[in-house]
């Protein structure tokens, strides 16, 4: 799923995009379009696709969970949520 932001991608807004990823196990891809992202923000997104293979592995499921980031120009054109309408 695409999720972008105009401005800085904060801690919380990876945050949010966890917490959506979580009500929608389905999803296999977190690709993050902003013009900048944060290192606590990187990292966080980060933990939870290793969070998820790890318990994948212990449960014995097939699960994983890619993440993109792209830092730049945030177009309007392309499709995908917008992180400041995603519920906290």
């Amino acid at each position: 799923m695409l999720f972008k932001k105009r401005g800085v991608f904060t801690e919380g807004d990876a945050r949010k995009v966890v917490e959506w990823m979580s009500a929608h196990p389905e999803e296999r891809e977190i690709i993050v379009m902003a013009e900048s992202v944060t290192p606590e923000a990187k990292r966080r997104l980060w933990d939870y696709a290793r969070a998820v293979q790890l318990m994948a592995d212990m449960t014995g499921e097939e699960r994983r969970v890619k993440v993109e980031i792209l830092e730049g120009f945030v177009s309007d054109k392309v499709k995908g949520l917008d992180v400041e309408e995603l519920r906290t």
